[in-house]
């Protein structure tokens, strides 16, 4: 499957269940680890399981599983391994920790607006 097919998968089962601030960087001329990487947050530790859910639902239909899913929502932070694609799924606190974005400033955002609800 085209990745970027996959990260719309990815960015619409996240928005369907009503996740925070979605982006999703382009990391692939800045890291040998990934081709993208989306961060989002939930409001509580059940939307975030309920956002893992919906990822895990979404990918599996179209044969993709996680390799590597690492945390639990009790946590503040899940994350998927899709292999070219990697999901962090944050509560608020713990995202603004870990500051990912920051982290990857070299990378590029990718314009998620089309595959997201207004």
């Amino acid at each position: 499957m085209e990745t970027k097919k996959l990260l719309e998968i990815i960015v619409r089962a996240a928005d369907d269940k009503r996740a925070l601030d979605i982006v999703a960087l382009d990391v692939s001329q800045v890291s040998g680890i990934a081709d993208y990487f989306v961060i989002m947050e939930a409001s509580n530790v059940r939307q975030i399981g309920a956002v893992v859910d919906s990822i895990d639902e979404k990918v599996s239909e179209v044969g993709i599983s996680a390799s590597k899913k690492e945390g639990d929502p009790q946590s503040g932070w899940v994350l998927l391994d899709l292999g070219d694609i990697v999901v962090s799924v944050f509560d608020h606190e713990t995202r603004g920790r870990f500051n990912l974005e920051k982290l990857w400033l070299d990378a590029p955002l990718v314009d998620l607006s089309d595959w997201m609800n207004e």
